[in-house]
């Protein structure tokens, strides 16, 4: 639904004015399922993805934190690990979720499976576009991990300041931060997307030939197409999607870290 509803030239069968509205003509126009498409692909890459990220990110914050406040907890060291620990996660998420999911997820996208797409790509544009929007991507998300681990903390410690096992406030926490930072970084997030789709229409109604590549001429696109209100384009599908994803992703996360280390403590004693 953000693909699609961030679209700056849709064709006509893919005009959309609300998010219900959205999910409910594509169901009744290309099927129930159509809405999950490139699913797989996000599956495959987000397993190692999230491992290097979270790993990365208790490393960093834990050692940073040692260094800015000593026994205490440093927002300034939540930013900085929140960030260092997309770098890995998008040199992992980029090429499957940006590029192929995204792109699949199109109106009528000539791709019929993940591994045609890879390769129909990797003929027509070359490896490099599986990293083409990945500055912009890294652009976008390290202030979205910034804004969301740094207002996951601080929620934290006003709902669990002892930062025992707590699903209720890992949710909320969760929730919130991921739609705070969705919101704020929905421009940035509208230029990525117009770089992996590399929207023929689009750019045809500028007589841009070649394939877009770069953050300048993305904003600058979108700004020529949209003006200021397209940078805004699909926020309300953006939020939606963060904010349960946000909430899944660190209640499950703080579960299995509550567990495993539960059970390295028994085995000790």
């Amino acid at each position: 639904l953000q693909t699609r509803m961030q679209s700056l030239q849709p064709d006509p069968k893919a005009q959309y004015r609300s998010v219900y509205g959205a999910l409910k003509k594509m169901v009744l126009t290309e099927g129930l399922w159509r809405p999950l498409r490139g699913v797989n692909v996000t599956m495959l890459g987000a397993g190692p993805a999230h491992a290097m990220y979270f790993a990365c990110y208790e490393k960093m914050k834990k050692s940073l934190s040692d260094i800015f406040q000593p026994g205490g907890n440093s927002h300034l060291a939540n930013g900085i690990a929140g960030s260092v620990a997309t770098l890995l996660h998008d040199a992992v998420m980029n090429p499957a979720e940006a590029v192929v999911k995204q792109r699949l997820q199109m109106f009528n996208s000539p791709y019929t499976s993940v591994l045609g797409c890879v390769r129909e790509v990797h003929r027509t544009e070359g490896f490099g576009a599986f990293y083409r929007s990945y500055t912009t991507q890294l652009t976008m998300n390290v202030p979205f991990q910034a804004i969301h681990f740094i207002t996951y903390e601080l929620l934290q410690e006003h709902l669990n300041p002892q930062r025992h096992y707590n699903p209720r406030s890992h949710i909320v926490a969760g929730a919130v931060a991921g739609a705070v930072a969705a919101a704020a970084t929905t421009p940035l997030d509208v230029c990525k997307t117009l770089l992996n789709t590399q929207e023929n229409t689009a750019l045809s109604s500028l007589n841009i030939r070649g394939h877009l590549s770069g953050m300048a001429n993305a904003i600058s696109t979108v700004y020529q197409l949209g003006g200021v209100p397209g940078f805004f384009k699909g926020v309300q599908a953006r939020v939606i999607y963060q904010m349960p994803s946000t909430a899944i992703a660190w209640s499950v996360y703080e579960f299995f870290k509550y567990f495993l280390t539960k059970h390295a403590l028994e085995k000790k004693t």
